[in-house]
Formats: structure tokens, C-alpha cells, sequence
């Protein structure tokens, strides 16, 4: 049972959006930029970052439904994102991926932790500054979205299909702005008038 009144229905950081709408459109203005729009690393690549994190921080609403977007992206290879997760040294990805992804580990333990060397070692892998500056900003803000999340005690359904409907839609539609099913419930949680 979540902390505060939420909406029901709605799991993980949807919920938390219908509480607090205000919060709710800087918030999927980030995930957007950070995931969803045009670069250089694959959306599956960002993906693949913010499920690992998510999967360090032992946050279940997020590891499924970013890794069900990442195997969305990946033609449906969930295989590859449980490879990820639980070692992505051995997963069949480049050895940049895993650079990044080693970086992207040490920001969740503390950003102090990510060192020159293994910037570098990404560099040299091909690593590119803006790839690596964007590694390190989705993982810190998945340590955010993680913590907003579990801090409240939201509910995450246990069936895998839920995860691989909403990444569909997500794939298709990107993080701009509020769900409409989100932007129906607004409000409704707080126990107000």
C-alpha cells in the first residue's frame, strides 16, 4: 500500500503524476529528452541504461517497464535485457554499451566513483562526450525516478504483459507530457474536495 493516497490503477510513477500533475510534465519533458529523442546512442541503448540502474536500485515498477521498452526496441529480445541485468560484462552488446554501462553502475553507487579512466576507456570505444554525458544524467535521474517511486510505495503489477502493453504505446508515443489516462485521474488521490 502506498504511503499517500493514490489513484488506483495507475502503478509506479503514473500514480505519483495523478497525485502532483505540476511535477509531472518536467518530469516526462526529461525522460523524453534523456530517452525518447533522436541521438546517437539507440533508444534501446538508453533504455538498456535506465533498466540497469533501475535493476541496481532494486526498483521493480521500473526495471519492468523501461526494460520492456528496451526489449520493445530490441524487437521484443527480453533475453537480452535479463542479460543485461544481471551481467551485462556477458551480455551480447558492443563493448561500448558496456562501458557506458559500467559508468552509469559507479553514478548509482555515487557520482564520485566514475573516474577519468573509465571515461576514457569509453572514449576509446567510441564513446562520444555527449553519449557519456547523457549516460551519466539518465543514470542519476533513474536514481531520482527510483527513489520517487519506492520512496512512496507505489504499486507495480507482477504481470510481465502490463509492462509490454504501456511500452508500446511509450515506444510509439515518447514521454511528452502527461498520460491522458493520468491527466483523468489528477487530482483524485489527495483526498481533496
Amino acid at each position: 500500500m502506498a504511503h499517500i493516497p493514490l489513484a488506483e490503477g495507475l502503478p509506479g510513477i503514473r500514480g505519483l503524476f495523478a497525485f502532483r500533475p505540476e511535477t509531472a510534465n518536467p518530469l516526462c519533458a526529461l525522460a523524453e529528452v534523456l530517452l525518447h529523442t533522436p541521438g546517437t546512442l539507440s533508444m534501446a541503448d538508453r533504455e538498456l541504461i535506465a533498466t540497469y540502474v533501475s535493476s541496481r536500485n532494486d526498483c521493480y515498477y521500473c526495471q519492468n517497464s523501461h526494460g520492456a521498452l528496451a526489449a520493445y526496441h530490441l524487437g521484443g529480445n527480453e533475453n537480452l535485457v535479463l542479460d543485461v541485468k544481471r551481467n551485462f560484462e556477458s551480455a551480447d552488446i558492443s563493448e561500448k554499451l558496456k562501458a557506458l554501462l559500467a559508468i552509469a553502475g559507479k553514478v548509482q553507487q555515487s557520482g564520485k566513483d566514475v573516474r577519468a579512466a573509465d571515461v576514457e576507456h569509453a572514449r576509446g570505444l567510441g564513446a562520444t562526450d555527449q553519449e557519456i554525458h547523457d549516460t551519466v544524467l539518465i543514470a542519476a535521474a533513474f536514481c531520482m525516478y527510483n527513489r520517487y517511486v519506492d520512496g512512496l510505495a507505489t504499486w507495480a503489477p507482477s504481470d510481465p504483459a502490463a509492462y509490454r502493453q504501456r511500452a508500446a504505446h511509450v515506444a510509439e508515443n515518447g514521454y511528452r507530457g502527461i498520460p491522458s489516462d493520468v491527466a483523468a485521474q489528477a487530482g483524485r488521490g489527495r483526498g481533496a474536495p
